[in-house]
């Protein structure tokens, strides 16, 4: 799968691109998609965008035995990263993970909007003990304002963690802009940098409140 970086500005911020999740994202955005097939696709889409974000993750030479001879194979080195999903959203995007590193670990991190400051504040914070080495892989469909994402990743590196990777599904210019300035040191994952975001915060074209779409609350 091709890795389109389209803000030079940010070199750690990339675009996968291949037809299936050309597809599937244009499936997400439609309006009269189900929940149950926004599910669906919400993990599809993940599976094929974790694909790429793990690609540098370290390996190890290790000694194993074929049913032939015994040799030196690369393995991961750390078999057991983290992935933290943001609450709730990122519930949707863990299990696709969790395919392709069936012994990863899970954090979770819970934060709402204050009606007066308009900041996140923290309402849960879980992360596995003795992890600070682990490669952690935040999960959020949406990259919107960046205000929560941006105070995701200050929590854990507060805790010491500081390989950190931020996956989502869709993303806005605005929103990356203030991670990548924040963070310039975590890379970002997705499968479309749109056009803005409107007077609500709200992603355009997007495809409305992933978290209300996933758990089909509105």
């Amino acid at each position: 799968m091709p890795l389109v970086a389209p803000l030079p500005q940010f070199p750690l911020f990339y675009c996968v691109k291949h037809p299936l999740i050309a597809h599937k994202l244009s499936l997400l955005r439609d309006k009269t998609t189900p929940a149950k097939i926004f599910r669906e696709l919400v993990s599809e889409v993940t599976l094929l965008i974790a694909y790429e974000a793990t690609q540098n993750l370290e390996l190890n030479q290790v000694s194993i035995t074929t049913p032939l001879e015994t040799m030196l194979t690369p393995m991961l080195k750390d078999r057991y990263p983290v992935i933290v999903p943001i609450l709730r959203a990122g519930l949707g995007m863990t299990e696709s993970f969790l395919q392709l590193i069936p012994e990863a670990r899970i954090g979770h991190i819970g934060l709402y909007r204050d009606e007066e400051s308009l900041q996140p504040k923290q309402y849960y914070f879980k992360i596995p003990r003795n992890s600070e080495n682990s490669a952690y892989f935040i999960c959020d469909p949406m990259l919107a304002t960046g205000g929560s994402t941006t105070k995701a990743i200050s929590l854990l590196k507060e805790r010491g963690i500081r390989h950190i990777t931020l996956v989502c599904l869709v993303a806005a210019p605005e929103g990356v802009q203030v991670v990548a300035s924040a963070h310039p040191d975590v890379t970002i994952y997705t499968a479309s940098l749109d056009r803005q975001l409107n007077e609500q915060g709200y992603i355009l074209p997007g495809l409305g409140d992933a978290g209300d779409r996933i758990f089909g609350t509105k």
